[in-house]
């Protein structure tokens, strides 16, 4: 009975080693591993961008009436995204008349064409200048203007942000004395800039943008920490304490401080409106247009 048992077990493992031998030696070579016991874990359902690959396993792209050009076309951005490949608002690289002019092409940049906004709030807007005294020599020189309008909303969250990334090394006041060097138990050796200082008041914008792109000295990037709008919210809220402290007005009625460090939106309230409109004449003749066409296209059918 023992020896019976005995055979039975080694037939059972003779058999189990039999299985796996002929299990594991399937043949595997590029994109066929062998056996699947659970292929979505190996084969995933999403796909790479703007590529169309063929799955085995799929079987419902034969049904599609769509090519293989039109599948793997990219489709339209997320809203609040710039698309791969748009610049987004090259301001950097144009040269404008006045303040004025780098703001109407700013708001002409922000309106949607097609669906595909080429601006967005808090889009990757590319940024030319290297990290160098060069390249921040020539972004002092050439970044002159503000792109957007002094305004309440503006300046609000200019302070905000100011509070939140600056002040605690430029002061509220943007004097230089922040708490890390004004402090009751300081040791900060390095004194931060003061904004107040007549070079830094005589400055153009770029000077300001590139520190914030790239930092200076001690201080960091935050290049990560604000978006393209908000950068510049913070640098007409410097503005602002620059006029304070100059006892001069800088805000959405007037600037005494630099007509070329910032427009306030009641000088240029009137223009952006008259753009809007015509934006938004053209969207919707290019809306009736469209509409005309699907129906001249539908009634030929």
């Amino acid at each position: 009975m023992k020896m019976k048992n005995f055979q039975t077990f080694i037939a059972a493992v003779a058999l189990v080693l039999v299985l796996g031998v002929f299990t594991s030696c399937q043949q595997a070579g590029g994109n066929q591993t062998g056996s699947e016991f659970i292929p979505d874990m190996t084969h995933s359902v999403a796909y790479e961008a703007n590529v169309l690959t063929k799955y085995s396993l799929n079987t419902w792209d034969e049904e599609s009436v769509k090519s293989r050009w039109e599948l793997s076309q990219p489709g339209t951005p997320v809203s609040g995204t710039v698309p791969r490949g748009y610049a987004a608002i090259g301001s950097y690289d144009l040269t404008f008349a006045s303040a004025e002019d780098a703001i109407l092409k700013t708001a002409e940049s922000m309106k949607k064409n097609e669906g595909r906004s080429v601006y967005a709030p808090n889009g990757h807007v590319p940024y030319f200048y290297p990290d160098t005294e060069e390249g921040r020599t020539e972004a002092t020189e050439k970044i002159i203007y503000n792109p957007f309008p002094i305004t309440d909303e503006g300046l609000a969250k200019g302070k905000e942000l100011f509070t939140i990334y600056c002040a605690i090394c430029h002061g509220d006041k943007g004097d230089g004395n922040g708490y890390i060097v004004s402090g009751p138990q300081s040791k900060y050796l390095a004194q931060p800039a003061n904004f107040t200082d007549d070079q830094f008041v005589n400055s153009n914008n770029g000077r300001f943008y590139h520190a914030i792109m790239y930092g200076k000295n001690v201080m960091g990037s935050h290049a990560d920490k604000l978006s393209f709008e908000e950068r510049w919210d913070v640098i007409h809220y410097i503005r602002s304490l620059q006029a304070k402290a100059k006892k001069v007005k800088y805000d959405s009625e007037v600037n005494e401080l630099n007509p070329d460090y910032g427009v306030p939106y009641a000088q240029i309230k009137e223009k952006l409106e008259a753009g809007n409109e015509d934006a938004m004449e053209a969207h919707n003749e290019g809306e009736n247009h469209s509409d005309t066409q699907q129906e001249e296209g539908e009634g030929h059918h």
